[in-house]
């Protein structure tokens, strides 16, 4: 189970302050304090505080004060392909894309440049309408980009499907039929796809939120969920990731699990 640290967001205040003043004291305390949750990438999103034309720039120095004080690859996570493409080229270990739809020009933009670049892609299961209500119709988005993986040469191991779950609190359905698209998309291919999701979705707005995280993970990760975008520094959480590892048989137990799942 990978482990991406959600915490290096424009979305966050002090995140967002941050890049407005281009301070990199935040953005490297959380580089660090993630790696030592248990993260194994970390994302990058510049959310809403950088105007889009000043994004790749942006991006060139997000990565540059990150890799600074972590040796962990970067998810670079934004929908301003040219402020990812601006990004990839100072990435010391091979990245992740974070995101594309299954629309075709954004297909034909993404997939050439991550195998340029040797990166993994996250592909969402939507196009321009909006996420599908049910499990057969994001498994039929997640089929294109298997497709356009093998058209374009993108190792399948490379390509992460995300059935896109949504709030457990008005969108309660979803969550049974992002399981059930889990487990019909490692069927679509030998190998198959990976799958993951961006986690905090599930619980947002709603109480008890820690909970309902740990709760779905595991559920997700039993359907065959490979990845998650999830708060790295929530131990229990982490913890749940590690065990729920040794109960699918994914790795194998010794009394010390969970300290090796964080230092792998």
């Amino acid at each position: 189970m990978l482990i991406i640290g959600e915490r290096i967001n424009g979305m966050f205040k002090d995140i967002g302050e941050a890049l407005k003043n281009k301070d990199p004291k935040p953005l490297q305390y959380w580089a660090v304090k993630q790696a030592e949750g248990g993260a194994h990438y970390l994302d990058v999103n510049s959310g809403p505080a950088i105007p889009k034309e000043e994004r790749p720039e942006a991006y060139e120095w997000m990565v540059e004060v990150i890799q600074e004080v972590s040796d962990l690859p970067l998810c670079l996570d934004s929908t301003n392909y040219d402020a990812i493409e601006a990004g990839l080229k100072h990435c010391k270990r091979p990245a992740m894309i974070n995101s594309v739809p299954a629309e075709r020009p954004k297909i034909e933009r993404v997939f050439p440049m991550a195998v340029k670049f040797n990166a993994a892609v996250i592909g969402l299961t939507m196009d321009k309408v909006g996420i599908p209500l049910n499990a057969e119709n994001r498994v039929a988005f997640a089929m294109e980009l298997v497709a356009a993986a093998d058209e374009f040469g993108l190792p399948m191991d490379e390509l992460f499907i995300d059935p896109l779950i949504l709030p457990c609190n008005v969108a309660q359905e979803h969550a049974r039929e992002v399981l059930e698209a889990i487990r019909m998309i490692k069927t679509l291919s030998n190998p198959a796809p990976k799958t993951v999701l961006g986690l905090s979705n599930v619980s947002q707005k709603a109480p008890d939120r820690h909970l309902i995280n740990r709760t779905y993970m595991a559920m997700a990760m039993g359907a065959g969920l490979d990845a998650a975008i999830i708060d790295a520094n929530d131990e229990a959480l982490v913890d749940t990731a590690a065990t729920a590892e040794i109960l699918l048989n994914q790795n194998v137990y010794c009394d010390s699990y969970i300290k090796v799942f964080r230092t792998r």
